[in-house]
């Protein structure tokens, strides 16, 4: 059992960004470094080939979508052509997040259990591949359900990007700023699901305090849309959401 009450443990103040930043830092402590590994070598492997795809295409994408603006709007290139670029890369760069996290879900909520263990000063659970094997179908199950939750609201907001003008202006905003809200709850799930609380009482939690989703969030997408950054992006965020977890949301469930 734990020999320190996780509740009589203080903590110092942080934002959103501030447990990203967190989040790096406990990444290569000793004990976690091994659980670290599964998670980043498929973030690599994933990501890597798809910015190489992203980046061979994205001009053509890009002119393809200018082309569409009637002539008597086509002064609004000028904005909407790096607001487009950067939908694009969002888009691509949290898709092929998704995916990662989709394949790394099991290895992701190991590493967020020994994680919360080592911060919790609490005694080690059990660590048999067995357990993690019994444990996937019902964390590959809440992955499903966060899927469900995204698609039809992606999709709604992939509509709007194909408005003329408004569409195109707006829309780019009103991407990143769901993206931001996906991603905080796409890494603050796997400490959630850990302890089994419901995906409705996660997101009730997250919007109890809608400026750290969001900081944390938005932090993190900006971060996959960055070359080589993006790379190390899923364990980093997985150790940040854990630790916020542990500091700001655990002593409520």
């Amino acid at each position: 059992m734990s020999s320190t009450p996780s509740s009589s443990l203080q903590y110092p103040p942080r934002s959103g960004f501030g447990y990203f930043r967190y989040g790096l830092q406990l990444c290569f402590q000793p004990g976690i470094r091994r659980f670290v590994i599964l998670p980043l070598l498929i973030n690599i492997l994933l990501f890597g080939g798809s910015l190489i795809y992203l980046y061979s295409n994205l001009s053509d994408w890009l002119g393809h979508w200018i082309d569409s603006i009637p002539d008597m709007l086509s002064w609004l290139s000028y904005i909407l052509l790096p607001l487009l670029g950067l939908t694009i890369i969002a888009t691509f760069s949290y898709f092929f997040s998704t995916v990662a996290n989709w394949i790394a879900a099991p290895f992701n909520g190991l590493l967020a259990e020994k994680l919360e263990i080592q911060l919790t000063r609490q005694a080690p659970t059990d660590q048999s591949l067995f357990s993690l094997v019994k444990d996937t179908p019902r964390i590959m199950h809440r992955e499903w359900i966060k899927l469900v939750y995204y698609v039809p609201k992606a999709l709604g907001l992939l509509i709007l990007l194909f408005i003329p003008a408004l569409g195109q202006t707006i829309g780019p905003v009103l991407w990143f700023i769901f993206s931001a809200w996906m991603i905080a709850i796409q890494y603050c799930d796997y400490p959630f699901d850990n302890h089994k609380i419901s995906f409705p009482k996660m997101k009730t939690d997250l919007k109890s305090n809608q400026v750290l989703a969001y900081s944390f969030g938005s932090l993190v997408a900006i971060c996959t849309m960055i070359p080589i950054v993006n790379l190390i992006v899923m364990p980093v965020a997985v150790c940040g959401a854990t630790a916020m977890w542990v500091e700001r949301y655990q002593q409520y469930n």
